[in-house]
């Protein structure tokens, strides 16, 4: 199993395979990473990431007799940052750059929620509209 962070959520995906750096997602457990395989694509919704004909194979393979989807590779493609742990049971994918650039061309941070030291969650969406101070510290 695999627990899978990204912009759909967190996903525990049980067929999942690691493989070096990729990470083959069984078609059939494809939607719980939020994603579909069409005739057009990969798609998610209304956006569909057409499949470079002269790279099928590193995106879409029979794996332990079951069609699986390389999402690592989908990522590349989209200019998506990928982190796994070391021991390759959690991958976060981030957001595209192409997205988060636009974004930020609009002067807008992108909202994001943080609990406080009760507990409580906070939205910087809830914020809107007034001046914020942001502080923010890591350890490493």
């Amino acid at each position: 199993m695999v627990t899978l962070l990204s912009e759909n959520g967190t996903a525990a995906i049980e067929g999942a395979r690691v493989e070096g750096g990729a990470l083959w997602i069984p078609v059939s457990e494809l939607a719980q990473a939020g994603w579909q395989l069409r005739p057009e694509g990969a798609c998610r919704g209304d956006l569909c990431v057409p499949i470079p004909k002269a790279r099928e194979r590193d995106f879409v393979r029979e794996v332990a007799g079951e069609r699986s989807f390389n999402l690592c590779e989908l990522a590349s493609l989209r200019r998506q940052p990928v982190a796994r742990s070391e021991r390759g049971d959690v991958f976060a994918i981030g957001e595209a750059s192409d997205d988060r650039a636009e974004r930020l061309r609009g002067g807008e941070a992108p909202d994001f929620a943080l609990p406080d030291l009760s507990g409580r969650i906070h939205r910087l969406s809830d914020q809107r509209g007034q001046k914020v101070f942001l502080v923010s510290w890591a350890s490493w």
